[in-house]
């Protein structure tokens, strides 16, 4: 195939979790799809046709199924949700024909991790193997598998994919602080820290919330294609632990703690030990809608019940009922527990009503920028593969899982031409169990020429192969 000119189009995907692991995509898509191929080519400068980042902003970073055996799920099962994963996630690759394609997990091998990261290696294994992929000829694949290393673990997998057509592609060594090409495929776990071609870090321990460290960091790898060089960074922000102390307050108190981790990060990949570049940052941010308000609204016509616990004073359970209507229950709300009588609310055009309660990302609007979110809320869904469009009633529903980019790669993104949509950003298998997170997906075209050059005096060893 012909290397595209004038534009190239990534694809970033955001998964949460991991086909092997708990919370990310599980799909039923239709048939095995066939290799995906790029547009024909055009005029000008040679350049990518298109970059897909699965995740949450630039591309798609879907979280995978998870692979824990909850009660009654029987292994079989897990295989299902791994295959229907996949073919729905090969589906996305062949529509959006990306010829750069990322792909960010979290919780890879699930919150079972020490008995499932076998299935771990089964979805690289049938990921770098499929005839879905086979044209994709080199790969970067980076787990953190070393769960004996709790100071360090973070249950992050960051995977890349290079389409035949797209040459000279780069990535850079943090140690050496040069660009080496890209040649074969790679896998590399275990020991990340030793790995100089990528920055990971768990939070600091005084980040942990009630001070329980959990898998919960961010993985930074720099690349370098048609001369523009940007981050790709997979982050893992913290929960919320309990529904009830999140209503308390408006900010919660959970909100904060995402905010001050954020904030480390984007410091960390914007300090002064290497050259600044455009960045792109997705994961599962656990941004929640701002529960208090969230909660004003849908019962403002209720009265309110405080259960508090038996043996304390401790709040136990909020429930909310109609003055009138035979006092009907309209919500109830446990640490767990987020019982809402109607879920169509956060379905109807897509949620979009509720948006005006996700105001998490608000603080950082000097420092990143995120396309218009049209889908659902993209947790939690039901883990029944039956009910690929139920939420569970264990939180209120909300936008996790992300694509940010800063404001300089923004510029990066190429304009639409004739009303044709070059820049999707939308969630996978709308219908179909995917997991308790839906992936979310950002696919673009980059402009030939734009961002900012591989700096000439960081010599590129063209020589030397990853």
């Amino acid at each position: 195939m012909a290397p595209l000119a004038s534009s190239y189009r990534p694809l970033i995907a955001q998964s949460p979790g991991c086909p092997v692991n708990t919370g990310g995509a599980c799909m039923c898509g239709p048939r095995v799809l066939g290799s995906p191929s790029p547009p024909p080519p055009s005029s000008g400068l040679s350049a990518v046709n298109s970059a897909v980042f699965w995740g949450g902003s630039q591309g798609f970073s879907p979280r995978l199924p998870d692979s824990k055996m909850a009660a009654g799920q029987c292994t079989s099962e897990t295989e299902n949700l791994q295959k229907n994963w996949l073919r729905e996630f090969y589906q996305a690759v062949h529509a959006q024909k990306p010829q750069f394609l990322s792909l960010h997990c979290q919780e890879v091998g699930g919150k079972n991790y020490e008995a499932s990261m076998s299935h771990v290696d089964k979805l690289v294994k049938d990921l770098l193997s499929s005839d879905a992929m086979k044209e994709y000829n080199r790969a970067r694949v980076y787990l953190d598998e070393n769960y004996k290393s709790q100071e360090n673990f973070t249950a992050l997998g960051s995977f890349y994919f290079l389409h035949e057509s797209l040459k000279n592609v780069y990535q850079y060594d943090f140690r050496a602080k040069k660009y080496r090409k890209v040649t074969g495929k790679e896998i590399y776990s275990d020991t990340l820290e030793s790995t100089p071609m990528l920055e990971k870090e768990k939070f600091p321990q005084e980040f942990f919330p009630e001070s329980k460290s959990s898998r919960k960091g961010f993985i930074r790898t720099r690349w370098c294609i048609t001369d523009c060089a940007f981050d790709l960074v997979n982050i893992h922000l913290f929960h919320d632990a309990s529904n009830l102390i999140a209503w308390e307050s408006s900010p919660s108190t959970y909100s904060g703690i995402r905010q001050k981790a954020l904030s480390y990060v984007l410091n960390s990949i914007t300090d002064h030990r290497f050259e600044k570049v455009p960045y792109f940052v997705f994961g599962d941010f656990n941004f929640r809608l701002d529960l208090k308000s969230v909660v004003e609204t849908l019962c403002a016509k209720t009265t309110m019940q405080t259960v508090h616990a038996t043996d304390s004073n401790a709040v136990e359970k909020l429930i909310f009922r109609e003055s009138e209507n035979d006092r009907k229950v309209v919500l109830q709300v446990e640490k767990k527990l987020f019982d809402y009588f109607n879920q169509e609310v956060f379905r109807d055009n897509n949620g979009t009503a509720l948006l005006e309660f996700d105001k998490e990302l608000s603080v950082f609007k000097d420092r990143l920028f995120e396309l218009d979110i049209t889908f659902p809320p993209s947790y939690p869904y039901s883990e029944d593969s039956s009910q690929g469009k139920q939420y569970m009633n264990t939180r209120c529903p909300a936008w996790c899982d992300r694509i940010l980019m800063s404001h300089s790669a923004k510029e990066l993104l190429l304009k639409s031409e004739n009303d044709e949509r070059i820049v999707v950003y939308d969630s996978i298998g709308p219908n179909i169990c995917m997991g308790d997170h839906k992936p979310v997906f950002l696919s673009f075209r980059i402009a030939a020429g734009a961002g900012k050059r591989c700096q000439h005096n960081e010599k590129i060893y063209q020589e030397t192969t990853l």
